[in-house]
């Protein structure tokens, strides 16, 4: 049976390929070939285990009851590997509300009961696969989850291959100015991109009321457009990057403190997004709107906690804390 977590707010579903496959849904048992084949299966997939099926829809809901499914894991011993399905059938290189519910799914079946990689293979050709993130128990603030390690970010176009873009500068710091986003609001106009592990384009306003909100971007004008940037073809215009970005919004709160709001790549508008709240912490760090040290990422799911490590003001680490709860 696929089980269902929310890690605050987001809804992934856990199957394991066994699962899958006894449901006439031809997974491969082997991590690498499944994401080499995903066109063959990963549509049924989410056909079959996000759907609402015969589930009420509630009012206002999105078209899925869940923002994704989690396949694995492919093995029963560490290192443990997966696939990240959005509900577009695509694959993602990352997801940290998702590897928080995959870590916390294999905890409650006593599969993981110490550190451990978790790899998460996809198709994308412009990142390595598989992305692997080091997974380690813990508790903060007397909750128990995990803080995943997201490695040492990658800032700019280049980092996601995003074509097309001019430079504005923010802060004294230059960043990037993405016509398709401004042209849908004047205060869009100084983006960040960010890479850590997955695509990122943060945009950076100067008053909360600049950020849109859940309701507003599901709305078809907004949403359509959105999409035309995030997603990749043939869903979306895979413009700047043509493998599609991830989209986020952020202000300034007080202290090391920030509020942002996701529009995820393959997905839509969601309550969070964990490796969303980490670019959205580099962003902000990189134009001296944070500093090194623990963040506290603002969502409507939830506040995720993000370390950020520098040193001779370069940004060396971003790590996560998530937590995850059976639904």
């Amino acid at each position: 049976m696929t089980v269902f977590y929310d890690a605050r707010g987001n809804i992934y579903g856990v199957a394991t390929p066994a699962l899958l496959r006894s449901k006439g849904i031809d997974v491969p048992d082997d991590a690498a070939l499944a994401a080499g084949t995903r066109d063959a299966w990963a549509l049924a997939a989410v056909a079959a285990e996000c759907e609402w099926g015969s589930l009420p829809r509630p009012a206002g809901a999105k078209e899925h009851r869940c923002d994704g499914l989690l396949v694995g894991p492919f093995q029963a011993a560490p290192p443990f590997d997966l696939l990240i399905v959005n509900t577009d059938g695509s694959l993602a290189e990352r997801s940290g509300n998702g590897l928080t519910i995959f870590a916390q799914s294999l905890t409650d079946q006593g599969l993981m009961t110490q550190g451990c990689d978790l790899r998460v293979h996809h198709d994308k050709k412009d990142a390595r696969s598989p992305v692997i993130t080091r997974v380690e128990p813990a508790q903060y603030e007397q909750v128990q989850g995990f803080w995943l390690a997201l490695g040492r970010p990658g800032f700019g176009p280049s980092a996601v291959g995003a074509v097309g873009v001019g430079v504005v500068s923010l802060e004294g710091t230059e960043v990037s100015h993405v016509s398709p986003l401004s042209a849908l609001n004047t205060a869009w106009n100084h983006s960040q991109f960010v890479r850590v592990g997955n695509p990122h384009c943060v945009t950076l306003v100067q008053d909360a009321s600049a950020l849109p909100d859940n309701a507003q971007m599901l709305q078809p004008g907004l949403f359509d457009s959105l999409r035309a940037i995030a997603f990749a073809p043939p869903a979306g215009a895979g413009q700047p990057c043509i493998s599609g970005v991830n989209l986020q919004w952020v202000a300034r709160d007080s202290g090391n403190r920030v509020i942002a709001r996701v529009f995820e790549r393959g997905e839509g508008p969601t309550a969070s997004s964990g490796t969303s709240a980490s670019a959205v912490a580099c962003a902000a760090w990189s134009v001296g709107w944070v500093t090194a040290g623990e963040v506290a990422v603002v969502m409507p799911g939830g506040t995720a906690p993000v370390r950020l490590q520098a040193d001779a003001g370069e940004l060396l680490s971003v790590s996560l804390f998530g937590t995850a709860r059976r639904l």
